[in-house]
C-alpha cells in the first residue's frame, strides 16, 4: 500500500457549519488513503471534529502559525515553514487566505495548494470590501485551483478576484440523498413535540446576524394559521430571536433546541423550510430539505432559486424584506398538497443534481490532478 497523502487543512474555523461538514465528508470518505493535520483560525472552534469518522487518522495541530494578524514577511515565512511538511495543502475561506499568500511569497519547495470560498459573513453580505477583493487577486495565484459551490461564487472569483476560468471550479455541495427519505426520529428534536395541528415551518441555521433570523421570526407571526417554527443551530444571536419572538406574541410557537448534528434524524418532522440570510452562496440546509422531500421559501439569496425545483420557483421572494419572505410562506403554510407536490419535486432534483457521491468524485479527481497522483485518495 503507497504511503498515506498528508494534507494540512487551514480552516478560517473548524465549528460545524456547511464548509466544515463538507471537509470532514471528504476525509471521511478518502479513508486510510490520507492523514489530515488542522489548523482552526480561531483556536478554540473546534465543534467539527466531533463529526470525523471513527479510524481516520487526524490530529489538531499544536504548532502551527496563526492565521490572523497583520500581514508580515515574517508570518508569511513562518506559515510557509509550517506547510512545507505536507503533500497538499486545502485552505477555507476568507479567514485562511493568508497561507495561500504565503505559498505565493515564498513558493519554492511548497506543496500544491487548492482554496476553498463558500462565502461571506455579515461584514461582507452587503458588499465586498475593497481591500479584501484586492488581496485575493494577489494571493490566489499561488493556488493550483480555487473551488467554489455557487454560481455566484463563479461569478466574483471571475469578474472581480480577476481569476481565469481554468483554476476556478465550481463544485456543487452534495448529501447522502437517500438518509433524507425515511420518517424522522419522534424524539430527535428537544422540546418539540409534532402533534400533526401546526405547520411546522423550520431553519437549521447558525444564530448569527448575516442568518437574520429575526426576521423570519417576524414574517412568521403575520402568517395565518397554526404554526410553530423550528430553528435548529447555536450563536450570539440566540436571545435577538428569542426576543423577535416574545415581541411578536409567538414566543409560545418558538422552539430553539440549539445545534442538532445528523440532520436527516429530524428534518422530517418540517413541513417547510425557510431562509432569512443577508447572504448565502449554495446553503446546505437546502439540499438537506429538498432531500427530505420539502418546500422551500427563501429570501432571494445565493443560488437558492437556481437550487430548487421550477415548481418551488413562486416561493423564492423577489426582494429582501419580511413581508416578501411572508408573502413567500404565506401559499405553503395554507396548502398541504402544494407543500407536498413542490416538496416531491424538490426531492426528485436534489437525487439528481447534489448527491455526496458526484461530489466526493469530483473533489477526488480534483485533488489528485493537482497532486499529480492518480488514485491516490482511493
Amino acid at each position: 500500500m503507497s504511503r498515506p497523502v498528508s494534507i494540512l487543512h487551514l480552516h478560517s474555523s473548524f465549528d460545524l457549519g456547511g464548509k466544515e461538514a463538507r471537509a470532514v465528508r471528504l476525509m471521511n470518505a478518502f479513508g486510510d488513503a490520507a492523514r489530515h493535520t488542522i489548523v482552526s483560525g480561531v483556536p478554540d472552534q473546534l465543534g467539527a471534529r466531533a463529526a470525523i469518522g471513527k479510524g481516520i487518522r487526524y490530529e489538531i495541530a499544536q504548532d502551527a502559525p496563526s492565521l490572523t494578524g497583520r500581514p508580515s514577511v515574517a508570518r508569511y515565512e513562518a506559515l510557509a515553514r509550517f506547510m512545507r511538511r505536507f503533500d497538499l495543502v486545502l485552505t477555507y475561506n476568507w479567514g485562511a487566505v493568508d497561507g495561500v499568500m504565503a505559498r505565493r511569497v515564498f513558493g519554492k519547495g511548497m506543496p500544491p495548494l487548492v482554496h476553498h470560498e463558500d462565502g461571506f459573513n455579515a461584514d461582507e453580505a452587503t458588499g465586498l470590501k475593497v481591500e479584501r477583493n484586492m488581496y485575493r487577486r494577489l494571493a490566489l495565484p499561488a493556488a493550483a485551483a480555487l473551488v467554489v459551490p455557487s454560481f455566484v461564487l463563479e461569478d466574483i472569483a471571475r469578474r472581480i478576484w480577476k481569476q481565469p476560468a481554468t483554476r476556478v471550479h465550481r463544485i456543487a455541495n452534495g448529501i447522502p440523498t437517500a438518509l433524507y427519505a425515511g420518517k424522522p426520529d419522534p424524539k430527535a428534536i428537544p422540546g418539540f413535540v409534532p402533534n400533526g395541528k401546526e405547520v411546522v415551518i423550520g431553519a437549521l441555521a447558525g444564530l448569527r446576524a448575516v442568518k437574520d433570523l429575526p426576521l423570519l421570526v417576524r414574517a412568521c407571526g403575520g402568517l395565518a394559521g397554526r404554526i410553530r417554527l423550528v430553528i435548529v443551530g447555536e450563536g450570539p444571536e440566540r436571545e435577538a430571536t428569542a426576543a423577535a419572538a416574545r415581541q411578536m406574541g409567538m414566543a409560545d410557537a418558538l422552539v430553539l433546541p440549539g445545534f442538532l448534528d445528523r440532520p436527516y434524524r429530524f428534518i422530517g418532522h418540517f413541513d417547510i423550510l425557510a431562509i432569512s440570510s443577508k447572504s448565502e452562496q449554495q446553503p446546505i440546509s437546502v439540499i438537506e430539505a429538498m432531500a427530505a422531500g420539502l418546500p422551500v421559501a427563501s429570501l432571494p439569496v445565493g443560488d437558492v432559486a437556481r437550487m430548487v425545483a421550477p415548481e418551488n420557483a413562486p416561493f423564492i421572494a423577489a426582494e429582501s424584506d419580511e413581508v416578501r419572505l411572508r408573502n413567500a410562506l404565506q401559499p405553503l403554510v395554507a396548502d398541504a398538497a402544494l407543500r407536498r407536490s413542490v416538496g416531491l419535486a424538490n426531492q426528485a432534483k436534489a437525487r439528481a443534481a447534489f448527491d455526496e457521491a458526484v461530489m466526493i468524485a469530483q473533489y477526488k479527481q480534483l485533488y489528485e490532478r493537482v497532486l499529480g497522483r492518480e488514485g491516490a485518495l482511493g
